[in-house]
């Protein structure tokens, strides 16, 4: 969503607003330290009026700034509040319209279909799964008794296999043990 210039030019106007009002403050704090020597070099000098003339302005000087500090808080707190009010207009108005196209969805959507169809989709699945398992069962008994050979022949097969696999681990083992010479010898 793409900020107007009207928006721009009142975000502006705030913060100028509130960089007008700190100057403001700084000019305060700057004229109390003007008063402050004032009436320090008075009472210096025995200068009762120009004390209490010092002392006047330090006084009015403090009410302003303080008076320009509670503006600033005002103006702060009513600019942020102002911003609270769009968002939650624009939460609103978010609400409105996802309120309705979800109204839209449960109108277009039949839910007792959905969910017959979804129940027989997995009546389906498990009626297939028992299926596929049955297979896996006859075909595993299938398998064993068709290839069941007799003892000798399974002792000889057992045999193979297990001097294939000492020959893989022996084939293993002189790979690492060559390894191992190499980095000796690197070293």
């Amino acid at each position: 969503m793409s900020v107007s210039k009207k928006e721009i030019k009142k975000k502006m106007l705030i913060k100028q607003t509130i960089t007008s009002m700190n100057k403001q403050i700084q000019k305060l704090e700057e004229q109390k330290k003007v008063y402050i020597d004032a009436g320090k070099q008075a009472k210096q000098k025995g200068l009762t009026a120009q004390y209490n003339l010092a002392l006047s302005g330090l006084r009015m000087t403090i009410a302003q700034q303080k008076r320009v500090y509670e503006m600033k808080l005002n103006f702060e707190i009513t600019s942020q509040m102002k911003d609270m009010s769009k968002m939650t207009v624009e939460f609103l108005q978010g609400m409105g319209t996802l309120s309705k196209d979800m109204m839209k969805l449960t109108k277009e959507k039949d839910f007792l279909k959905v969910e017959k169809q979804f129940n027989e989709a997995m009546t389906n699945v498990e009626l297939q799964t028992e299926h596929m398992e049955n297979f896996m069962d006859e075909t595993e008994s299938t398998f064993s008794s068709a290839y069941s050979g007799s003892a000798d022949e399974n002792s000889e097969l057992e045999a193979l296999m297990n001097n294939e696999a000492s020959a893989d681990n022996m084939t293993e083992s002189m790979i690492e043990k060559e390894l191992e010479e190499l980095k000796k010898k690197m070293i």
